[in-house]
Protein backbone atom coordinates (compact mmCIF):
# COMPACT_ATOMS: atom_id res chain seq x y z
CA UNK A 1 0.00 0.00 0.00
CA UNK A 2 1.38 3.38 -0.98
CA UNK A 3 2.57 5.92 1.55
CA UNK A 4 0.12 8.42 0.09
CA UNK A 5 -2.87 6.16 0.81
CA UNK A 6 -1.74 5.55 4.38
CA UNK A 7 -1.19 9.24 5.00
CA UNK A 8 -4.67 10.04 3.69
CA UNK A 9 -6.13 7.33 5.91
CA UNK A 10 -4.33 8.62 9.01
CA UNK A 11 -5.44 12.18 8.28
CA UNK A 12 -9.07 11.14 7.89
CA UNK A 13 -8.97 9.00 11.06
CA UNK A 14 -7.38 11.82 13.07
CA UNK A 15 -10.06 14.23 11.87
CA UNK A 16 -12.78 11.75 12.85
CA UNK A 17 -11.31 11.27 16.32
CA UNK A 18 -11.55 15.02 16.95
CA UNK A 19 -15.33 14.93 16.56
CA UNK A 20 -16.54 18.53 16.46
CA UNK A 21 -12.99 19.84 16.66
CA UNK A 22 -10.44 21.02 19.19
CA UNK A 23 -12.37 24.20 20.08
CA UNK A 24 -15.52 22.31 20.98
CA UNK A 25 -13.55 19.75 23.00
CA UNK A 26 -11.96 22.67 24.84
CA UNK A 27 -15.46 24.03 25.58
CA UNK A 28 -16.37 20.63 27.08
CA UNK A 29 -13.33 20.77 29.34
CA UNK A 30 -14.19 24.30 30.43
CA UNK A 31 -17.57 22.99 31.61
CA UNK A 32 -15.80 20.33 33.68
CA UNK A 33 -16.74 17.58 31.23
CA UNK A 34 -14.60 15.11 29.31
CA UNK A 35 -15.01 14.31 25.64
CA UNK A 36 -16.78 11.13 24.52
CA UNK A 37 -13.52 9.36 23.70
CA UNK A 38 -11.86 10.45 26.94
CA UNK A 39 -14.74 8.93 28.88
CA UNK A 40 -14.44 5.65 26.99
CA UNK A 41 -10.70 5.53 27.65
CA UNK A 42 -11.33 5.84 31.40
CA UNK A 43 -14.10 3.24 31.38
CA UNK A 44 -12.32 0.50 29.46
CA UNK A 45 -9.07 -1.34 30.07
CA UNK A 46 -6.17 0.53 28.53
CA UNK A 47 -5.80 -0.06 24.80
CA UNK A 48 -8.80 -2.40 24.58
CA UNK A 49 -11.27 -0.16 22.70
CA UNK A 50 -12.27 -1.30 19.21
CA UNK A 51 -14.30 1.44 17.52
CA UNK A 52 -17.06 0.82 14.98
CA UNK A 53 -18.44 3.20 12.34
CA UNK A 54 -15.92 5.99 12.90
CA UNK A 55 -16.55 7.35 9.40
CA UNK A 56 -20.36 7.12 9.34
CA UNK A 57 -22.10 10.36 8.29
CA UNK A 58 -25.74 11.42 8.15
CA UNK A 59 -27.64 11.52 4.87
CA UNK A 60 -29.95 14.45 5.60
CA UNK A 61 -30.15 17.30 3.06
CA UNK A 62 -32.89 19.48 4.57
CA UNK A 63 -32.34 22.80 6.36
CA UNK A 64 -28.78 23.11 5.07
CA UNK A 65 -27.64 19.80 6.59
CA UNK A 66 -26.28 18.68 3.22
CA UNK A 67 -23.38 21.06 3.79
CA UNK A 68 -22.66 19.84 7.33
CA UNK A 69 -21.03 16.45 7.62
CA UNK A 70 -18.85 15.33 10.53
CA UNK A 71 -17.49 11.75 10.67
CA UNK A 72 -19.06 9.67 13.43
CA UNK A 73 -22.28 11.70 13.41
CA UNK A 74 -22.33 12.52 17.11
CA UNK A 75 -21.82 9.15 18.80
CA UNK A 76 -18.75 6.98 19.41
CA UNK A 77 -19.50 3.23 19.45
CA UNK A 78 -17.56 0.01 19.86
CA UNK A 79 -16.41 -2.58 22.37
CA UNK A 80 -13.55 -3.17 24.76
CA UNK A 81 -12.86 -4.78 28.11
CA UNK A 82 -13.39 -3.99 31.78
CA UNK A 83 -11.21 -6.12 34.06
CA UNK A 84 -10.60 -8.32 31.04
CA UNK A 85 -14.29 -8.95 30.30
CA UNK A 86 -16.02 -7.82 27.09
CA UNK A 87 -18.22 -4.69 27.29
CA UNK A 88 -20.00 -2.78 24.51
CA UNK A 89 -20.18 0.98 24.81
CA UNK A 90 -21.61 4.02 23.08
CA UNK A 91 -20.84 7.59 24.07
CA UNK A 92 -22.80 10.56 22.79
CA UNK A 93 -20.45 13.26 21.45
CA UNK A 94 -21.81 16.68 22.41
CA UNK A 95 -19.22 18.38 20.19
CA UNK A 96 -20.99 17.05 17.07
CA UNK A 97 -24.44 18.54 16.49
CA UNK A 98 -24.89 18.65 20.28
CA UNK A 99 -24.96 14.85 20.37
CA UNK A 100 -28.41 14.94 18.74
CA UNK A 101 -29.74 11.69 17.31
CA UNK A 102 -30.14 11.15 13.57
CA UNK A 103 -31.17 8.03 11.67
CA UNK A 104 -27.54 6.99 11.09
CA UNK A 105 -26.56 7.92 14.66
CA UNK A 106 -29.31 5.59 15.92
CA UNK A 107 -28.15 2.88 13.53
CA UNK A 108 -24.69 2.93 15.11
CA UNK A 109 -26.18 2.39 18.57
CA UNK A 110 -28.56 -0.32 17.37
CA UNK A 111 -25.67 -2.18 15.74
CA UNK A 112 -23.77 -2.59 19.01
CA UNK A 113 -26.98 -3.39 20.90
CA UNK A 114 -27.56 -6.28 18.49
CA UNK A 115 -23.96 -7.44 18.78
CA UNK A 116 -24.02 -7.28 22.59
CA UNK A 117 -27.09 -9.52 22.71
CA UNK A 118 -25.58 -11.88 20.17
CA UNK A 119 -22.28 -12.38 22.00
CA UNK A 120 -23.60 -11.89 25.55
CA UNK A 121 -21.91 -8.77 26.93
CA UNK A 122 -23.07 -5.70 28.90
CA UNK A 123 -24.01 -2.42 27.19
CA UNK A 124 -22.88 0.88 28.71
CA UNK A 125 -24.37 4.09 27.33
CA UNK A 126 -22.78 7.47 28.11
CA UNK A 127 -25.32 10.22 27.42
CA UNK A 128 -24.50 13.86 26.71
CA UNK A 129 -27.01 14.90 24.10
CA UNK A 130 -29.59 17.35 22.83
CA UNK A 131 -32.37 14.95 21.92
CA UNK A 132 -33.62 14.26 18.41
CA UNK A 133 -32.05 16.05 15.44
CA UNK A 134 -34.95 18.26 14.46
CA UNK A 135 -33.77 18.65 10.86
CA UNK A 136 -34.43 14.92 10.27
CA UNK A 137 -38.02 14.87 11.54
CA UNK A 138 -39.60 11.43 11.53
CA UNK A 139 -36.29 9.75 10.58
CA UNK A 140 -34.89 10.77 13.98
CA UNK A 141 -38.05 9.60 15.75
CA UNK A 142 -37.83 6.27 13.91
CA UNK A 143 -34.20 5.98 15.00
CA UNK A 144 -35.22 6.36 18.63
CA UNK A 145 -37.80 3.64 18.15
CA UNK A 146 -35.11 1.25 16.90
CA UNK A 147 -32.98 1.95 19.99
CA UNK A 148 -35.97 1.65 22.37
CA UNK A 149 -36.98 -1.70 20.90
CA UNK A 150 -33.51 -3.09 21.51
CA UNK A 151 -33.48 -1.75 25.08
CA UNK A 152 -36.56 -3.86 25.71
CA UNK A 153 -35.27 -6.95 23.91
CA UNK A 154 -31.94 -6.76 25.76
CA UNK A 155 -33.63 -6.41 29.16
CA UNK A 156 -32.81 -9.47 31.24
CA UNK A 157 -30.44 -10.75 28.53
CA UNK A 158 -27.42 -8.49 29.12
CA UNK A 159 -26.89 -5.81 31.79
CA UNK A 160 -27.63 -2.31 30.50
CA UNK A 161 -26.11 0.68 32.30
CA UNK A 162 -26.68 4.34 31.48
CA UNK A 163 -24.66 7.29 32.71
CA UNK A 164 -26.09 10.77 32.13
CA UNK A 165 -23.13 13.11 31.71
CA UNK A 166 -24.73 16.21 30.22
CA UNK A 167 -28.14 17.60 29.31
CA UNK A 168 -30.56 14.90 28.13
CA UNK A 169 -34.15 15.37 27.05
CA UNK A 170 -36.92 13.60 25.16
CA UNK A 171 -35.85 10.34 23.58
CA UNK A 172 -32.47 10.51 25.25
CA UNK A 173 -34.13 9.96 28.63
CA UNK A 174 -36.58 7.24 27.57
CA UNK A 175 -33.78 4.93 26.48
CA UNK A 176 -31.90 5.16 29.81
CA UNK A 177 -35.21 4.70 31.64
CA UNK A 178 -35.50 1.22 30.14
CA UNK A 179 -31.99 0.18 31.15
CA UNK A 180 -31.11 -1.52 34.43
CA UNK A 181 -29.23 1.33 36.11
CA UNK A 182 -29.01 5.09 35.60
CA UNK A 183 -26.26 7.25 37.08
CA UNK A 184 -25.76 11.00 36.87
CA UNK A 185 -22.92 13.49 37.33
CA UNK A 186 -23.30 16.34 39.81
CA UNK A 187 -23.83 19.84 38.39
CA UNK A 188 -23.37 18.82 34.75
CA UNK A 189 -26.14 16.32 33.94
CA UNK A 190 -29.88 16.83 33.58
CA UNK A 191 -32.80 14.60 32.60
CA UNK A 192 -36.26 15.76 31.63
CA UNK A 193 -38.93 14.84 29.11
CA UNK A 194 -39.37 18.54 28.28
CA UNK A 195 -36.89 21.26 29.23
CA UNK A 196 -37.43 24.47 31.23
CA UNK A 197 -38.26 26.56 28.13
CA UNK A 198 -41.10 24.25 27.07
CA UNK A 199 -42.38 24.04 30.65
CA UNK A 200 -42.43 27.84 30.82
CA UNK A 201 -44.35 28.09 27.53
CA UNK A 202 -46.93 25.42 28.34
CA UNK A 203 -47.51 25.87 32.07
CA UNK A 204 -46.06 29.34 32.83
CA UNK A 205 -43.94 27.62 35.47
CA UNK A 206 -40.50 29.10 36.09
CA UNK A 207 -38.01 26.35 36.84
CA UNK A 208 -34.28 25.87 36.28
CA UNK A 209 -32.71 22.83 34.63
CA UNK A 210 -31.36 21.69 38.01
CA UNK A 211 -34.75 22.07 39.70
CA UNK A 212 -36.52 20.27 36.89
CA UNK A 213 -34.19 17.34 36.31
CA UNK A 214 -30.82 17.68 38.01
CA UNK A 215 -28.96 14.88 39.73
CA UNK A 216 -30.16 15.90 43.20
CA UNK A 217 -33.80 15.70 42.08
CA UNK A 218 -33.51 12.31 40.42
CA UNK A 219 -31.52 10.67 43.23
CA UNK A 220 -33.63 11.98 46.12
CA UNK A 221 -37.16 12.75 44.91
CA UNK A 222 -38.06 10.98 41.66
CA UNK A 223 -35.95 7.85 42.13
CA UNK A 224 -35.14 7.86 38.40
CA UNK A 225 -31.38 7.70 39.00
CA UNK A 226 -29.49 5.08 41.01
CA UNK A 227 -26.50 7.23 41.97
CA UNK A 228 -24.85 10.64 41.65
CA UNK A 229 -21.13 11.04 41.04
CA UNK A 230 -18.96 14.10 41.67
CA UNK A 231 -17.37 14.23 38.20
CA UNK A 232 -16.72 12.23 35.03
CA UNK A 233 -13.63 10.48 36.39
CA UNK A 234 -15.44 9.15 39.46
CA UNK A 235 -18.36 8.09 37.26
CA UNK A 236 -16.21 5.90 35.02
CA UNK A 237 -14.37 4.41 38.01
CA UNK A 238 -17.64 3.49 39.74
CA UNK A 239 -19.14 2.00 36.59
CA UNK A 240 -16.12 -0.30 36.39
CA UNK A 241 -16.74 -1.25 40.02
CA UNK A 242 -20.42 -2.00 39.38
CA UNK A 243 -19.60 -4.18 36.37
CA UNK A 244 -17.31 -6.29 38.57
CA UNK A 245 -20.39 -7.62 40.41
CA UNK A 246 -22.41 -8.48 37.30
CA UNK A 247 -22.32 -11.43 34.91
CA UNK A 248 -21.77 -10.61 31.25
CA UNK A 249 -25.20 -11.99 30.33
CA UNK A 250 -28.01 -14.23 31.54
CA UNK A 251 -26.09 -17.16 30.05
CA UNK A 252 -23.34 -16.87 32.64
CA UNK A 253 -23.00 -17.04 36.41
CA UNK A 254 -21.91 -13.92 38.32
CA UNK A 255 -18.11 -13.51 38.40
CA UNK A 256 -16.74 -15.15 41.51
CA UNK A 257 -13.53 -13.80 43.05
CA UNK A 258 -11.14 -15.33 45.51
CA UNK A 259 -11.72 -13.62 48.86
CA UNK A 260 -9.13 -13.12 51.58
CA UNK A 261 -11.92 -12.54 54.11
CA UNK A 262 -12.40 -15.78 56.11
CA UNK A 263 -15.84 -17.35 55.78
CA UNK A 264 -15.76 -18.33 59.46
CA UNK A 265 -14.95 -14.80 60.62
CA UNK A 266 -16.92 -14.09 63.79
CA UNK A 267 -18.16 -10.56 64.61
CA UNK A 268 -18.82 -10.34 68.38
CA UNK A 269 -19.77 -6.65 68.02
CA UNK A 270 -23.00 -7.69 66.27
CA UNK A 271 -24.29 -9.06 69.57
CA UNK A 272 -24.77 -5.47 70.76
CA UNK A 273 -25.97 -3.97 67.47
CA UNK A 274 -29.68 -4.24 68.25
CA UNK A 275 -30.74 -2.04 71.21
CA UNK A 276 -32.67 -3.60 74.09
CA UNK A 277 -35.45 -1.07 73.55
CA UNK A 278 -37.33 -2.17 70.39
CA UNK A 279 -38.17 1.45 69.60
CA UNK A 280 -34.52 2.57 69.43
CA UNK A 281 -33.05 2.56 65.90
CA UNK A 282 -29.68 1.32 64.67
CA UNK A 283 -27.91 1.47 61.31
CA UNK A 284 -28.43 -1.70 59.27
CA UNK A 285 -25.47 -0.70 57.06
CA UNK A 286 -23.21 -1.54 60.00
CA UNK A 287 -24.56 -5.08 59.84
CA UNK A 288 -24.08 -5.24 56.07
CA UNK A 289 -20.48 -4.00 56.17
CA UNK A 290 -19.56 -6.46 58.92
CA UNK A 291 -20.85 -9.58 57.18
CA UNK A 292 -19.86 -9.02 53.52
CA UNK A 293 -16.41 -9.65 52.06
CA UNK A 294 -13.92 -6.98 53.14
CA UNK A 295 -16.72 -4.51 53.93
CA UNK A 296 -17.21 -3.83 50.21
CA UNK A 297 -20.80 -2.78 49.50
CA UNK A 298 -21.98 -1.03 46.30
CA UNK A 299 -25.17 0.72 47.35
CA UNK A 300 -27.84 1.73 44.86
CA UNK A 301 -30.30 4.62 45.31
CA UNK A 302 -28.64 5.55 48.58
CA UNK A 303 -30.56 8.83 48.92
CA UNK A 304 -33.98 7.63 47.72
CA UNK A 305 -36.45 5.63 49.84
CA UNK A 306 -33.79 5.43 52.54
CA UNK A 307 -36.00 3.22 54.71
CA UNK A 308 -34.78 0.31 52.59
CA UNK A 309 -31.20 -0.41 51.51
CA UNK A 310 -30.28 -2.17 48.26
CA UNK A 311 -26.95 -2.94 46.64
CA UNK A 312 -24.31 -5.48 45.67
CA UNK A 313 -21.63 -7.18 47.77
CA UNK A 314 -19.73 -10.46 47.86
CA UNK A 315 -19.89 -13.28 50.34
CA UNK A 316 -17.14 -15.88 50.09
CA UNK A 317 -16.25 -14.29 46.76
CA UNK A 318 -19.77 -14.74 45.34
CA UNK A 319 -21.72 -11.62 44.23
CA UNK A 320 -24.99 -11.20 46.12
CA UNK A 321 -27.80 -8.68 46.12
CA UNK A 322 -28.54 -7.19 49.54
CA UNK A 323 -32.01 -5.94 50.52
CA UNK A 324 -32.32 -4.59 54.07
CA UNK A 325 -34.88 -2.58 56.03
CA UNK A 326 -33.27 0.52 57.55
CA UNK A 327 -34.48 1.21 61.14
CA UNK A 328 -32.81 4.63 61.07
CA UNK A 329 -35.39 5.95 58.58
CA UNK A 330 -39.13 5.69 59.29
CA UNK A 331 -38.30 2.73 61.56
CA UNK A 332 -37.68 0.66 58.40
CA UNK A 333 -41.34 0.53 57.32
CA UNK A 334 -42.31 -0.38 53.79
CA UNK A 335 -43.94 2.45 51.84
CA UNK A 336 -44.66 3.06 48.15
CA UNK A 337 -41.17 4.21 47.23
CA UNK A 338 -39.32 1.55 49.24
CA UNK A 339 -41.47 -1.23 47.79
CA UNK A 340 -40.83 -0.13 44.19
CA UNK A 341 -37.12 0.38 44.81
CA UNK A 342 -36.64 -3.08 46.31
CA UNK A 343 -38.91 -4.87 43.82
CA UNK A 344 -36.98 -3.60 40.81
CA UNK A 345 -33.67 -4.58 42.41
CA UNK A 346 -34.94 -8.06 43.30
CA UNK A 347 -36.10 -8.65 39.73
CA UNK A 348 -32.74 -7.54 38.33
CA UNK A 349 -30.90 -9.99 40.58
CA UNK A 350 -33.17 -12.82 39.48
CA UNK A 351 -32.66 -11.99 35.79
CA UNK A 352 -28.90 -12.38 36.17
CA UNK A 353 -28.68 -15.26 38.67
CA UNK A 354 -27.46 -13.13 41.57
CA UNK A 355 -28.43 -14.67 44.96
CA UNK A 356 -30.44 -12.50 47.35
CA UNK A 357 -29.65 -11.85 51.01
CA UNK A 358 -32.52 -10.14 52.84
CA UNK A 359 -32.06 -8.53 56.26
CA UNK A 360 -35.40 -7.93 57.95
CA UNK A 361 -36.39 -5.39 60.57
CA UNK A 362 -39.80 -4.16 59.46
CA UNK A 363 -42.70 -3.00 61.66
CA UNK A 364 -45.14 -3.15 58.73
CA UNK A 365 -46.41 -0.95 55.93
CA UNK A 366 -46.61 2.80 56.47
CA UNK A 367 -50.20 3.78 57.40
CA UNK A 368 -52.00 6.96 56.37
CA UNK A 369 -54.06 8.60 53.65
CA UNK A 370 -51.00 9.81 51.75
CA UNK A 371 -49.75 6.25 51.24
CA UNK A 372 -53.17 4.78 50.51
CA UNK A 373 -53.95 7.50 47.96
CA UNK A 374 -50.54 6.91 46.37
CA UNK A 375 -51.36 3.24 45.77
CA UNK A 376 -49.53 1.48 48.60
CA UNK A 377 -51.61 -1.64 48.01
CA UNK A 378 -50.28 -2.08 44.49
CA UNK A 379 -46.77 -0.82 45.20
CA UNK A 380 -46.43 -3.18 48.17
CA UNK A 381 -47.72 -5.97 45.95
CA UNK A 382 -44.86 -5.29 43.52
CA UNK A 383 -42.35 -6.38 46.15
CA UNK A 384 -44.44 -9.38 47.12
CA UNK A 385 -44.75 -10.37 43.45
CA UNK A 386 -41.01 -9.91 42.87
CA UNK A 387 -39.89 -12.04 45.83
CA UNK A 388 -42.47 -14.73 45.07
CA UNK A 389 -41.49 -14.99 41.41
CA UNK A 390 -37.70 -15.15 41.69
CA UNK A 391 -35.92 -18.50 41.51
CA UNK A 392 -32.38 -17.52 42.57
CA UNK A 393 -31.09 -18.60 46.01
CA UNK A 394 -32.75 -16.58 48.78
CA UNK A 395 -31.29 -16.35 52.28
CA UNK A 396 -33.23 -14.30 54.83
CA UNK A 397 -32.26 -13.10 58.30
CA UNK A 398 -34.81 -11.57 60.67
CA UNK A 399 -32.83 -9.21 62.87
CA UNK A 400 -35.59 -7.69 64.97
CA UNK A 401 -39.16 -6.84 63.93
CA UNK A 402 -41.10 -8.78 61.31
CA UNK A 403 -44.69 -7.70 61.70
CA UNK A 404 -47.84 -8.36 59.73
CA UNK A 405 -47.92 -8.67 55.97
CA UNK A 406 -44.47 -7.09 55.77
CA UNK A 407 -43.08 -10.26 57.42
CA UNK A 408 -44.49 -12.34 54.58
CA UNK A 409 -43.32 -9.93 51.87
CA UNK A 410 -39.67 -9.78 52.99
CA UNK A 411 -38.60 -13.12 51.51
CA UNK A 412 -40.30 -15.28 54.12
CA UNK A 413 -40.38 -19.07 54.01
CA UNK A 414 -43.99 -18.85 52.79
CA UNK A 415 -42.95 -17.25 49.48
CA UNK A 416 -40.12 -19.71 48.79
CA UNK A 417 -37.33 -18.36 50.94
CA UNK A 418 -34.68 -21.10 50.81
CA UNK A 419 -32.93 -20.57 54.14
CA UNK A 420 -34.52 -18.36 56.78
CA UNK A 421 -32.61 -17.44 59.93
CA UNK A 422 -33.45 -15.25 62.92
CA UNK A 423 -31.44 -13.65 65.66
CA UNK A 424 -32.62 -14.21 69.26
CA UNK A 425 -33.80 -10.57 69.17
CA UNK A 426 -36.33 -11.35 66.39
CA UNK A 427 -39.98 -10.50 66.96
CA UNK A 428 -42.32 -12.24 64.51
CA UNK A 429 -45.97 -11.37 65.00
CA UNK A 430 -49.08 -9.92 63.40
CA UNK A 431 -48.32 -6.60 65.10
CA UNK A 432 -46.47 -5.07 68.05
CA UNK A 433 -47.51 -5.93 71.59
CA UNK A 434 -49.23 -2.63 72.42
CA UNK A 435 -51.35 -2.64 69.28
CA UNK A 436 -52.23 -6.30 69.63
CA UNK A 437 -53.34 -5.90 73.23
CA UNK A 438 -55.47 -2.89 72.27
CA UNK A 439 -57.37 -5.19 69.91
CA UNK A 440 -57.46 -8.32 72.05
CA UNK A 441 -58.38 -6.65 75.33
CA UNK A 442 -60.25 -3.52 74.27
CA UNK A 443 -62.71 -3.85 77.16
CA UNK A 444 -59.87 -3.42 79.65
CA UNK A 445 -58.41 -0.42 77.85
CA UNK A 446 -58.89 1.89 80.86
CA UNK A 447 -57.20 -0.50 83.29
CA UNK A 448 -53.51 0.40 82.99
CA UNK A 449 -52.35 -2.39 85.28
CA UNK A 450 -54.25 -5.08 83.40
CA UNK A 451 -53.13 -3.76 80.04
CA UNK A 452 -49.53 -3.77 81.22
CA UNK A 453 -49.88 -7.37 82.29
CA UNK A 454 -51.41 -8.34 78.94
CA UNK A 455 -48.59 -6.59 77.05
CA UNK A 456 -46.00 -8.55 79.04
CA UNK A 457 -47.86 -11.80 78.36
CA UNK A 458 -48.07 -11.06 74.62
CA UNK A 459 -44.37 -10.19 74.44
CA UNK A 460 -43.42 -13.37 76.26
CA UNK A 461 -45.67 -15.51 74.05
CA UNK A 462 -45.12 -14.03 70.59
CA UNK A 463 -42.30 -11.49 70.42
CA UNK A 464 -39.52 -14.00 69.93
CA UNK A 465 -38.38 -16.19 67.03
CA UNK A 466 -39.17 -19.52 68.63
CA UNK A 467 -42.87 -19.75 67.80
CA UNK A 468 -41.96 -19.48 64.10
CA UNK A 469 -39.01 -21.84 64.58
CA UNK A 470 -41.28 -24.44 66.19
CA UNK A 471 -43.41 -24.41 63.04
CA UNK A 472 -40.46 -24.62 60.66
CA UNK A 473 -40.95 -21.09 59.31
CA UNK A 474 -37.49 -20.24 60.63
CA UNK A 475 -34.76 -22.80 59.86
CA UNK A 476 -32.57 -21.80 62.78
CA UNK A 477 -32.09 -19.15 65.43
CA UNK A 478 -28.45 -18.10 65.15
CA UNK A 479 -25.93 -16.17 67.22
CA UNK A 480 -25.42 -12.67 65.75
CA UNK A 481 -21.63 -13.03 65.73
CA UNK A 482 -21.89 -16.10 63.47
CA UNK A 483 -24.08 -14.40 60.85
CA UNK A 484 -21.44 -14.17 58.13
CA UNK A 485 -20.46 -17.81 58.48
CA UNK A 486 -24.06 -19.07 58.45
CA UNK A 487 -25.11 -17.01 55.42
CA UNK A 488 -21.98 -17.98 53.46
CA UNK A 489 -22.58 -21.65 54.26
CA UNK A 490 -26.21 -21.39 53.14
CA UNK A 491 -25.25 -19.66 49.89
CA UNK A 492 -22.66 -22.33 49.10
CA UNK A 493 -25.23 -25.04 49.78
CA UNK A 494 -27.66 -23.31 47.38
CA UNK A 495 -25.14 -22.78 44.59
CA UNK A 496 -26.64 -25.50 42.40
CA UNK A 497 -30.27 -24.70 43.21
CA UNK A 498 -32.75 -25.43 40.41
CA UNK A 499 -36.31 -24.09 40.50
CA UNK A 500 -38.69 -23.38 37.63
CA UNK A 501 -41.91 -21.40 37.60
CA UNK A 502 -44.99 -22.63 35.70
CA UNK A 503 -44.75 -22.11 31.94
CA UNK A 504 -46.30 -18.81 30.86
CA UNK A 505 -45.86 -16.02 28.34
CA UNK A 506 -45.25 -13.57 31.19
CA UNK A 507 -46.63 -12.79 34.61
CA UNK A 508 -48.68 -9.63 35.12
CA UNK A 509 -46.82 -7.78 37.85
CA UNK A 510 -49.00 -5.04 39.45
CA UNK A 511 -47.25 -2.13 37.72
Amino acid sequence: MSKHVMEAFEERASRARLGGGAERIKAQHEKGKLSARERIELLLDEGSFEEFDMFVQHDCHDFGMGEKHIPGDGVVTGHGRVDGRRVFVFAKDFTVFGGSLSRTHAGKIAKIQDLAMRVGAPIVGLFDAGGARIQEGVDALGGYGEVFLRNVLASGVVPQISCIMGPCAGGDVYSPAMTDFIFMVKDSSYMFVTGPDVVRTVTNEEVSAAQLGGGEIHTTRSGVADGLFAHDVEAMSQLRRLLSFLPSSNRESPPRRKSLDPVKRVEPSLETLVPDNPNVPYDVKELILKIVDEGDFFELQEDYARNIVTGFARMDGMPVGIVANQPLVLAGVLDCDASRKAARFVRFCNAFSIPLVTLVDVPGFLPGTSQEYSGLIKHGAKLLFAYSEVTVPKVTLIVRKAYGGAYVVMSSKHIRGDVNYAWPSAQIAVMGAAGAVEVLHRRERDDAEAMGRHVAEYEDRFLNPFVAAERGYIDDVIAPGETRMRICTALNMLRDKRLENPSKRNGNIPL
